[in-house]
């Protein structure tokens, strides 16, 4: 039903037929979004049946856009569906930069500029943005008080702690978060805290930085943003460079406050611990709990950085059960076997002409999925698409408006999802998708992209990518 209704409202204010509707994948939220399309106009459709948290997401994205902050424009809403159209910004997050950067660089010069460009806003997020919002929008929390801090804390405890099988003594425990708490307090804490500052809620268009996802913003301390960047699980960013751009983002911070640099790093430090707990707790819930094995593949990325933190802690406050708890955590054999002992899930995505028959499982596992692009509408018979490949603009926009490969691509992923999440379960290291048409020229080739620019999105997976008959014409 809301996708029909979504489409309404698209037509609406598009002034044209819709010709295209995409569903997006989701990740750790409810909400859906939809790539909607018509002859001229695109947007992204959303729903979600939280009222609070769309009117918090619309309310704030008004604000930052009257303050110049590169967010989605608003096209239009709809409060009583619990639906709204935004600026599409494209596919290409901060996250799926860092990882084309990083097959070629551990971390690249052109990476450190992206970075800085985002660290460059984020002050100005925070301190300009966020001096006249209107906090009574924020949702669950106005700030990010004792009391958010103590429900992290629990769900670290309850959901990582706990379903990892890691002793401790309760009351001890929870007597080292009041006095972590009660430390990070003591900070200033009246800026805008966007919540989930991380790669994959930053967009790149146009090599400028734009901003999602912030419908969880309430008031709250610098560091915490500044953390949740620097210490996002699989980013997998250098401590070296993590060094470095905390001390660019002080650089920033200062043409807009008063900033005494040591005191900042020694909160920043506590930020960052509260930050990774937090995350583990998420894990743990999706991985341990909901059984969601991609979830439970970012646990190393979460102890490396952990032990990273701890290796330096210098806090002015005793720690006597928590540190000796996460010090555990991080020598866990259990918690190694489930991170760092787990084989990598490699995922070849092929495309290829039937003229030539299937492409040899190279793996040796044999299996995996054969699809049939033949019965899609062929741009190839058409004189102006003869030389080109799926990988044009020209061909792209073609099949883009084509329902029966919308249809084709939202079944076909369904499928291909199932799998590797079993895979990943499983710890299986590899499978097969291969998508093959008439020439291995243009719709195997455009399914082939699509299917892996969503698995790496999606997945923490390596995904490679093979055009057969294009590589033949080299």
């Amino acid at each position: 039903m809301y996708q029909e209704k979504l489409i309404e409202l698209f037509e609406k204010w598009s002034g044209e037929k819709s010709i295209k509707v995409t569903p997006l994948a989701q990740s750790g939220s409810d909400r859906k979004y939809f790539r909607m399309t018509s002859e001229t106009k695109s947007a992204l459709g959303v729903y979600n049946n939280d009222s609070k948290e769309n009117l918090a997401f619309i309310e704030f994205t008004k604000h930052f856009l009257k303050k110049g902050m590169r967010v989605p424009q608003i096209y239009v809403e709809e409060p009583t569906l619990d639906i709204y159209l935004l600026e599409d910004l494209g596919d290409m997050t901060l996250f799926a930069y860092l990882t084309e950067q990083k097959k070629t660089a551990e971390f690249s010069d052109d990476l450190r500029i992206m970075y800085r460009k985002v660290i460059k806003e984020l002050p100005r997020f925070q301190v300009v943005a966020g001096e006249d919002l209107n906090y009574s929008l924020c949702y669950p929390r106005s700030s990010f008080d004792k009391t958010s801090m103590m429900w992290d804390l629990n769900y670290f405890k309850y959901y990582f702690l706990k379903l990892a099988q890691i002793s401790f003594d309760e009351q001890a425990l929870e007597n080292d978060f009041l006095v972590l708490t009660d430390y990070l307090l003591e900070t200033e804490h009246q800026y805008f805290l966007y919540r989930d500052f991380q790669s994959r809620n930053i967009m790149i268009k146009n090599e400028e930085v734009y901003f999602i996802d912030y419908q969880g913003g309430r008031r709250g301390a610098l560091q915490y943003d500044l953390a949740s960047l620097l210490y996002d699980a699989k980013a997998e960013i250098p401590q070296k460079e993590r060094d470095a751009l905390l001390e660019f983002y002080i650089d920033q911070l200062e043409n807009y406050t008063l900033v005494e640099r040591d005191e900042f790093r020694a909160y920043f430090s506590g930020y960052v611990m509260i930050r990774i707990m937090q995350a583990m707790g998420a894990y743990g819930f999706r991985g341990f709990y909901e059984k969601k094995a991609h979830f439970l593949a970012s646990i190393p990325y979460a102890l490396e950085n952990l032990s990273n933190v701890l290796t330096k802690l210098d806090l002015p406050i005793e720690l006597p059960t928590l540190i000796p708890v996460l010090s555990e955590l991080v020598n866990s054999e259990k918690l190694k076997q489930i991170g760092v002992n787990r084989k990598k899930l490699v995922v070849s995505v092929n495309s290829f002409s039937y003229k030539r028959g299937i492409p040899v499982d190279e793996s040796g596992h044999g299996g995996g999925f054969d699809f049939d692009c033949r019965a899609l509408h062929n741009p190839g018979r058409y004189d102006e698409y003869k030389q080109l490949t799926g990988r044009d603009l020209k061909v792209i926009e073609f099949l883009n408006k084509e329902e029966d490969v919308k249809l084709f691509l939202e079944n076909v992923t369904t499928l291909v999802e199932q799998s590797v999440e079993k895979y990943l379960e499983r710890d299986f290291d590899h499978l097969t998708i291969n998508f093959g048409c008439t020439g291995g020229q243009h719709r195997s080739v455009y399914s082939a992209e699509y299917m892996a620019r969503h698995l790496r999105n999606k997945y923490n997976i390596k995904v490679e990518l093979r055009h057969r008959e294009q590589e033949m014409k080299r």
